[in-house]
């Protein structure tokens, strides 16, 4: 049985669609076994493509032109959406009902600084309103540093996505107050890249029929379905498997997953609307540099 390696810039139940690509054995019923790894500073995304040590990977089509050198062409390309829409939530320390993002103003807000979940919350803010100098934001460091040090009492809200703020309510830390994807709206928030030549691959094919059930699946199938195999896979040892149910559910609600796997350009102008709001590009990249079409 042939075997794809597939990596992911974030591990998380936000990327379902394409954990159950492997979880559900959807990649097997296509005569493909799999490997999966989650990159690291040392081992990028981008470098494990060209080097062919990965074939697919769960990214954003943001990476390519924030950090895409100027060029008419480039040989990694994103050619399917997980998400369309940020997965992202707010919590605080108690249970707010009534919440307002502009109760966040003046508060100790523990943000995650990696630049698209931080690009995001600064447009979503501008959208209801609200400043984000007027927040005192504190950068903590990485996703572990950030929810350790709001469980030790550091600040009065945390940005975080699932499934940590949905343990954290699980523990009685943190209750989940709001969703930056409320806030921001849809948007090509991440995606599936590969490279053109193997995207032009038989197995390319046999991996697209895959996600494409796998996308099927988690937009129709119960949350606690869906968290019961991603536990049983092994993908979230450490997740209670009932906050993990919880989770899915709230990302199937917010609507991030669709049976659709294309990038619509109209998702792909909202994203252009962030990252030009937020100053990280300075002009609109054309849509056709660096999206292509699913493989047939």
């Amino acid at each position: 049985m042939a075997k794809i390696h597939i990596m992911a810039l974030r591990h998380s139940a936000f990327y379902s669609p394409l954990l159950m690509t492997m979880a559900g054995g959807f990649l097997r019923q296509q005569g493909l076994d799999y490997d999966y790894s989650v990159a690291t500073p040392e081992r990028s995304v981008a470098e494990s493509q060209r080097d062919g040590s990965c074939q697919v990977a769960q990214s954003a089509v943001a990476t390519s032109f924030v950090h895409a050198a100027p060029a008419p062409e480039t040989d990694i390309v994103h050619f399917a959406q997980i998400n369309g829409r940020d997965g992202f939530f707010i919590a605080a320390r108690e249970p707010d009902a009534d919440f307002r993002w502009d109760k966040l103003q003046g508060k100790q807000v523990l943000v995650d600084h990696f630049f698209q979940p931080l690009a995001m919350l600064k447009y979503g803010l501008h959208r209801q309103g609200v400043a984000f100098d007027d927040l005192k934001v504190i950068d903590a460091g990485d996703v572990q540093a950030m929810d350790q040090a709001f469980r030790d009492g550091v600040g009065d809200y945390i940005h975080q996505q699932g499934p940590a703020p949905q343990q954290m309510e699980k523990d009685g830390v943190g209750y989940v107050v709001a969703r930056v994807g409320d806030a921001v709206g849809p948007v090509a928030f991440s995606s599936l890249c590969a490279t053109r030549e193997w995207l032009q691959s038989d197995m390319a094919r046999a991996f697209m029929a895959a996600y494409r059930q796998a996308l099927q699946f988690v937009t129709t199938a119960p949350a606690e379905e869906i968290a019961a195999k991603e536990y049983e896979a092994g993908l979230f040892p450490h997740i209670d498997q009932e906050v993990l149910a919880q989770t899915v559910q709230a990302y199937q609600q917010l609507g991030c997953w669709s049976e659709d796997p294309s990038i619509s350009p109209q998702s792909y102008d909202n994203l252009l609307a962030v990252f030009l709001h937020s100053g990280l590009i300075s002009e609109r990249v054309p849509y056709s540099r660096f999206i292509v079409a699913p493989p047939a």
